[in-house]
């Protein structure tokens, strides 16, 4: 069993994702966040970017003291000693240093070729180290890199110094058995890298970073780095939450482990979600809405018996509210009965079989059944011996404007129905404003 070095980088590659963007304090915020949530190391920006972000390195160094810190740099003499100067006082600091080595990022982004690349990639690290003994080295775009000339590169970085290689499948282009093979030929090819930590970096454009990231595990990795939510550029990262629980609810055929507290799991993911505004979609594994919601009658049933039928965790290891019974138009009579349990009332098999024959009609004709329509359906034809003095046969309604309109038709007993209009300063006003005018009766509303 190995213990598993979780790289969080929310702060960094996260808030690239378009409209992500953190101020100073929310990524000081966010980074104490992750510090209670037990990530290794936090990587807190790229200093060289901007001196809001250096600036927002320095206050996390300051305050955040017992994860590792990384700066990112790119392999050129300014960003490298701007990272150093971001990360200086650190408790632990780190440089992580990159430079791409596929042929087309060396061809038309850089304009430079492998020679050069290798000269740089030394350099690079070389002038770090001279900074801070934590170095780690990526091989930009290493999915897509020649494997012999990838050898080559990793070999360089070790010999001038780094401590960690990380190898990103930046464009999320690899599959979980190509890059399983090409961390297995990394650590057969290049002398040295069994003494260093190997990490891994996966996007999510096919949607596979966290399968990639499994799979590099099984074949030596004991790094990986990913972010809350899977937030990150493009389709994003690998999900932090994903990977952890995976780990943990499939220890039995991964055998590693992590540091993470995971019932902060929900809470860091939801702090993310308030501090940028972009929430994980409902069925977010772990972390969305619905991760541990149920309609299906089937599965109700089973969750009602024994909550292992149709859930491999729970809430509470997450930190999540508890598991939730949604009733929909897929429930069963089991469902329907429990909610109304947990409501107060006990109903027999007579008053079961009535009240689910109109829940279905009502879950037919809306997405969401509230506790309120519960007890309507449970009341309903309930006062049929009371008198009806008036029956609202037509209501129109508009809003949008400086005052809504309404008008109303209302019959009263025998004779023929009658209409009148009004307006109010929102639509159920103007609505009872309609109505008044009909019957012998003033609504007062409560705000």
């Amino acid at each position: 069993m190995a213990k598993i070095t979780i790289f969080d980088t929310t702060l960094r590659d996260g808030e690239q994702s378009p409209g992500a963007t953190m101020s100073a304090p929310e990524k000081l915020r966010m980074a104490a966040q992750l510090d209670q949530l037990g990530v290794d190391v936090i990587e807190a920006g790229f200093p060289i970017a901007s001196d809001d972000d250096f600036e927002s390195v320095r206050s996390i160094v300051k305050e955040v003291r017992r994860p590792v810190i990384a700066a990112l740099a790119r392999a050129h003499p300014l960003d490298v000693d701007r990272a150093g100067a971001a990360v200086e006082g650190a408790e632990n600091p780190r440089i992580h240093v990159f430079l791409a080595t596929s042929d087309i990022h060396l061809k038309h982004k850089l304009e430079i070729g492998r020679e050069e690349c290798l000269e740089r990639v030394v350099e690079g690290v070389e002038r770090a180290k001279k900074m801070v003994d934590d170095i780690e080295f990526s091989p930009e775009d290493a999915t897509r890199t020649e494997v012999a000339f990838l050898c080559q590169v990793v070999k360089a970085a070790i010999d001038a110094g780094a401590t960690t290689i990380n190898i990103p499948d930046t464009v999320g282009y690899t599959l979980p058995s190509e890059y399983h093979a090409l961390i297995e030929t990394l650590f057969r090819e290049v002398e040295g890298l069994e003494n260093t930590v190997v990490s891994v970096h996966c996007h999510d454009d096919l949607g596979l970073g966290v399968a990639n990231s499994l799979a590099a595990l099984d074949a030596g990795a004991r790094q990986v780095e990913c972010t809350i939510n899977g937030i990150g550029e493009r389709a994003g990262n690998a999900s932090l939450e994903e990977i952890v629980m995976a780990l943990r609810v499939r220890g039995d055929l991964t055998e590693h482990h992590t540091d993470i507290v995971t019932t902060e799991l929900y809470k860091a993911s939801q702090l993310l979600s308030h501090i940028t505004g972009i929430h994980p979609q409902p069925n977010k594994a772990i972390v969305g809405r619905n991760a541990f919601s149920h309609e299906a009658g089937i599965h109700q049933h089973g969750m009602l018996k024994e909550r292992m039928t149709y859930e491999i965790m729970t809430p509470e290891m997450v930190g999540a509210p508890g598991t939730q019974l949604v009733l929909g138009k897929h429930s069963g009579r089991h469902g329907l009965r429990n909610r109304y349990q947990e409501l107060g009332y006990e109903l027999n098999d007579d008053e079961l079989d009535r009240a689910y024959k109109l829940f279905t009609e009502v879950a037919d004709q809306k997405k969401s059944i509230l506790d309120e329509d519960l007890l309507v359906i449970l009341h309903h034809r309930g006062m049929m011996d009371t008198p009806e003095f008036f029956r609202l046969e037509e209501l129109d309604v508009n809003c949008g404007g400086e005052w809504s309109t309404a008008r109303a038709r209302v019959s009263h007993k025998d004779a023929p129905p009658r209409e009148a209009s009004a307006k109010g300063d929102g639509p159920i006003a103007a609505a009872f404003s309609a109505i008044d005018e009909l019957i012998d009766a003033t609504v007062e509303i409560i705000d």
